[in-house]
């Protein structure tokens, strides 16, 4: 595994387990739309490395080690944490942007910086295929996985499915799109039909995201 990946998933667990155990804590550096807009920008960056239980941080640690591992293979561990910490920034931006006149909106988790880097990982292998273990017989392609996270994403934001911030997930996912494609502008032309059917929600969303609401 690449050092800084490991390093990232360290820092996750340790930070995370000071949240399990103390609240003011977690409270102190949550992500939270009227702290923030009142100058508590750390919580933008901090909120990232939190986790509400073990179930949360070992999902999105998990997501972390098998694509980070990817995308840091193939792009190099300069480019990994400009994307992994540049996607983690947009999504925050955006679940900020989505939620400002909702105060007391809070949320924890590195789900957003892992969407982006799961979404680099498609662009980078499309066509890569991936099974799951309810579906265990059944290979779905990675630029399908694409647009149905986006898609689902956007269902959830919409609808306030669980307890869930969907708005730092679509966030993060077109963070770790958009500055992959800066990075490697090469992709696109490798594999133009794909990328344009993985860009189509995102550019949907941009223009109609504040009619979900």
């Amino acid at each position: 595994m690449n050092q800084f990946v490991l390093g990232i998933i360290i820092a996750n667990v340790l930070i995370s387990m000071k949240g399990f155990n103390e609240y003011s804590f977690l409270d102190k550096y949550k992500f939270q739309v009227g702290k923030i807009l009142g100058g508590e920008k750390i919580r933008m960056f901090s909120s990232a490395f939190l986790h509400v239980d073990w179930t949360h941080l070992i999902f999105n640690m998990y997501a972390l080690y098998l694509f980070g591992g990817i995308v840091s293979g193939a792009l190099g561990t300069i480019n990994f944490i400009v994307i992994y910490f540049g996607s983690l920034m947009l999504s925050n931006m955006y679940s900020l942007f989505y939620h400002k006149s909702e105060p007391y909106y809070s949320a924890v988790g590195a789900s957003g910086a892992v969407s982006g880097i799961l979404y680099s990982a498609i662009l980078l292998y499309p066509e890569k295929e991936y099974n799951f273990i309810f579906f265990p017989m059944i290979d779905i392609p990675a630029y399908i996985l694409g647009i149905g996270y986006i898609l689902y994403s956007i269902y959830g934001m919409k609808k306030q499915l669980g307890n869930i911030g969907h708005s730092a997930h679509l966030g993060g996912a077109i963070g770790g799109f958009g500055i992959t494609l800066l990075l490697f502008p090469s992709l696109a032309a490798n594999h133009p039909l794909i990328v344009g059917l993985l860009v189509i929600p995102i550019v949907l969303l941009l223009l109609f995201g504040n009619k979900l609401k």
